[in-house]
């Protein structure tokens, strides 16, 4: 954390809040205060949160709303501390989901898998591409913590995130949405219901979210960095000619067109080698053992966060476009047994840009190139088909049953051509032509299509099917007591080719199929009213692949999870104070572990081509980590909350893949870090109503802070000052402390138009400045880049509700 407040202010808020709400009269009021109850489907059926014993977060469309949290993207600020959200690599285009330590460093391929499922709807979404469009009518967001391998499957093992839709009401009315920042920041939403006829009701969403890069490009016609601009759209119709069947079809699409995050150079020369001068760098551009190539005159090292960057570049947005239907039928064959069949089909279109890195990522020669232009086209389609039986034979048992399939297609190529060139000594630098001169190298080519040098190419197919059930058992004669026993049966199938390889095309394929059975046991307890304890045993995993930044699509095994955990939910003072508690502990074998490599070196035929490969680490990775959530309804007019998470991450090390190096032979161990995993996580928040007159006036503020956490694993191209290869231990960014806070003055009355409500919101309201990924894979050419967190934005939004 670079600027204002460190952990201790946090801890000194969470203590106040903590006091504030165990000072409550221990009487309820007379205006009758207590916390709502909330309803969640992380058990396939509705529930109470309390009386559902797993660790789940909730995140309703209102505490969304007074965070002024537009996209996944916006959880990354700490809002849910066991729930770590980043960017891959500096890119907004495709997300980072991570749960209680298990988060994957590079899931960004055609035949790699997430460790935490992310759903719409109870549709599963095969890629981190498109994970930060638009949320269209949010009603709340599930996070499910730990694995969920019997009711939602391959990769939960860390998790699961359930987003829920507002669907058709029936009843004719709607909301406008309309507001502006700064950042030249704008947004619009409609969302309009249609009076139910015959059993019809439709429902009408369209979104549309902009702003202005936060880093501003030099060079004129070029986009920013940190820019965005999100439409999307989504008609949704709900069928109930009876009460025993009902059918709801939606069709959705939305499109994303963003830039990423910029890499700024943050030292220069950390290891104190003797710096060439220009003569010897003309003479020779590789530099020597102990001695380092210049920094260019128009570098310049940045500890704080950039407002504009030194080099001028070619760089336009990124587009992700995203859409798909689904159908969910269900049918009432008795008041206890109800069959529901969920069918979708949804596709994802990624056209990357990536320029992020201009002027961290390149190391000084005369006339040389730089500005390595990272380009990616993927497109996937997936189609799943889910067939469900949710039943009870009275309050003695309760069930759900499953059969599912899914099934995708994923296609991707890459290039990483140069945009600029610095002259003889680095005082000035020309754009290349867009096309090239040729595609003979990497450092030749351009970036238009059909000029590209292609540094690698692959496809692949993924098929899954399973079977489920889990069942919950109340005896007669211990109604306190309820055992739930599970279990599911998955058999993945994946195949690809990489077909090519820096350029050259190849013929590298891979097989995979393998089947799995993941139980669950869960013992409850209700051990007073209003307090439920829990032990559960539970497993997942996340599934086997291929790495397609490697050199031949080696294969590599699943890795497979076994938690235990235990918890206790508790609602006291009448429900208003509710604490929920968890402790758990996980085994994770065959950590799939990436190692990373770039290479930097100036006119090296393959200069900026990235090689990456994944291998299953021996041993076994140790989790361990305790969750506490206090919430309380301190009178009719305040409420308060505040959650923690420590994670404890113990991952064996993996042996060295890479061949040719004398420094670290093949096969040599080497440890690895975890990533996106901060040891002590937590938020704090606080929200105030008072009527004023007819209006109502509400207040929001809430703190976020997260430990330093690393955000790489392994990295291969630290050069020390002796030229060997030694391992990246400079890769942990700052610690962070976020605060957002609302004004709103609500329940404007509009007469039978409707209502209306005004807000002042502001997003990192104290514009602190940290870390949140930094690389040192240039620390022995030139010095380490990173990534800072997004700026303070502020705006003011008008919705009104007819």
């Amino acid at each position: 954390m670079r600027n204002y407040f460190g952990g201790a202010a946090l801890v000194a808020l969470m203590a106040a809040t903590a006091s504030t709400a165990y000072a409550a009269d221990p009487a309820p009021e007379a205006d009758g205060t207590a916390l709502e109850q909330v309803v969640i489907t992380a058990t396939k059926r509705e529930t109470n949160l309390q009386s559902t014993p797993i660790a789940v977060s909730v995140m309703s469309a209102t505490a969304m709303a007074d965070r002024h949290a537009e996209s996944l993207i916006s959880l990354m600020d700490g809002a849910i501390p066991s729930l770590r959200v980043a960017t891959f690599e500096a890119r907004q285009s495709a997300l980072t989901v991570g749960i209680r330590g298990i988060v994957p460093f590079d899931a960004n391929q055609t035949a790699r898998d997430q460790g935490v499922g992310v759903y719409v709807d109870g549709v599963y979404l095969g890629r981190q591409q498109g994970l930060n469009v638009a949320l269209l009518d949010l009603e709340r967001v599930e996070v499910l913590r730990g694995p969920q391998g019997t009711l939602f499957g391959r990769n939960t093992e860390g998790g699961a995130v359930s987003i829920v839709s507002k669907g058709p009401s029936g009843v004719a009315g709607g909301r406008i949405v309309a507001g502006v920042g700064n950042y030249g920041a704008y947004t619009a939403e409609l969302h309009q219901d249609f009076q139910e006829f015959n059993g019809l009701s439709i429902k009408v969403d369209g979104l549309l979210q902009h702003q202005d890069p936060t880093i501003k490009n030099p060079m004129a016609g070029q986009a920013g960095w940190n820019q965005y601009d999100r439409k999307g759209g989504r008609i949704s119709g709900l069928y109930k000619p009876n009460d025993k069947f009902s059918a709801l079809v939606s069709v959705d699409y939305s499109k994303d067109e963003n830039t990423p995050f910029f890499s700024q150079l943050i030292n220069y020369n950390p290891y104190g080698k003797r710096v060439r001068t220009l003569a010897e760098v003309t003479a020779t551009a590789s530099a020597p053992a102990g001695t380092i190539n210049p920094l260019a005159s128009l570098v310049k090292v940045h500890t704080d966060r950039q407002t504009v960057s030194d080099i001028g570049t070619v760089q336009q947005p990124s587009v992700d476009e995203t859409g798909g239907a689904m159908m969910t039928l269900k049918y009432n064959v008795s008041p206890n047994l109800q069959l529901r069949s969920i069918t979708a089909a949804r596709a994802v279109a990624t056209n990357q840009w990536d320029n992020s890195g201009v002027e961290a990522r390149n190391v000084f020669a005369p006339n040389a190139n730089f500005g390595r232009y990272s380009l990616s086209d993927l497109y996937q389609n997936q189609y799943s088909q889910e067939f469900q039986a949710v039943g009870d034979f009275g309050d003695a048992f309760q069930y759900v049953a499953g059969l599912y399939y899914f099934k995708e297609h994923a296609k991707e190529s890459a290039a990483t051509p140069f945009t600029n060139q610095w002259n003889a000594d680095g005082t000035a630098y020309t754009i290349r032509s867009s096309a090239g001169t040729s595609k003979a190298a990497a450092g030749t080519a351009g970036w238009e299509r059909g000029t590209r040098f292609l540094t690698r190419a692959s496809e692949a197919d993924a098929e899954s099917y399973a079977i489920y059930g889990q069942g919950t058992y109340t005896p007669a004669t211990m109604e306190k007591l309820h055992l739930t026993v599970g279990g599911r049966y998955t058999k993945d199938k994946r195949d690809g080719t990489l077909y090519i390889v820096n350029g050259k095309a190849t013929n590298f394929t891979f097989t995979y199929d393998k089947g799995r059975f993941d139980p669950l046991v869960n013992l409850a307890y209700d051990a007073a009213e209003g307090v439920n304890l829990y032990a559960k045993f539970s497993t997942g995993y996340r599934a086997g692949g291929a790495n397609d930044r490697s050199q031949t699509f080696q294969a590599f095994d699943a890795e497979k999870v076994k938690a235990y955990e235990i918890g206790a939910k508790m609602d006291f003072l009448d429900n208003r104070v509710r604490l929920n508690l968890a402790a758990y502990a996980m085994n994770r074998d065959g950590t799939q572990i990436d190692f990373d490599n770039v290479d930097t070196t100036p006119g090296s035929p393959t200069q900026g081509a990235h090689t990456e490969e994944t291998r299953n680490a021996p041993g076994t990775s140790k989790i361990r980590g305790f969750e506490a959530d206090l919430t309380a309804q301190v009178t009719s007019q305040i409420q308060v909350g505040v959650s923690y998470a420590y994670t404890d991450v113990k991952v064996p090390a993996a042996p060295f893949p890479f061949t040719g190096n004398a420094d670290v032979p093949q096969g040599t161990p080497f440890p690895v870090n975890v990533v996106y995993t901060p040891p002590n996580a937590a938020s704090a928040y606080i929200d105030f109503k008072q009527p004023v007159g007819s209006m109502t006036f509400k207040a929001h503020l809430d703190a976020n802070y997260a430990d330093a956490q690393y955000s790489f694993q392994t990295e291969f191209a630290d050069v020390s000052p002796t030229g060997k290869l030694v391992q990246n231990v400079a890769v942990k960014g700052d610690s962070s402390f976020i605060v957002n806070g609302n004004l709103t003055l609500a329940d404007i009355t509009m007469g039978d138009a409707g209502s209306a409500s005004l807000s002042l919101w502001a997003r990192n309201l104290l514009d602190e400045s940290h870390i949140y990924r930094i690389s040192a894979a240039n620390r022995g050419t030139i010095g380490d880049y990173a990534n800072f967190n997004p700026p303070r934005t502020y705006g003011i939004e008008l919705r009104v509700k007819y």
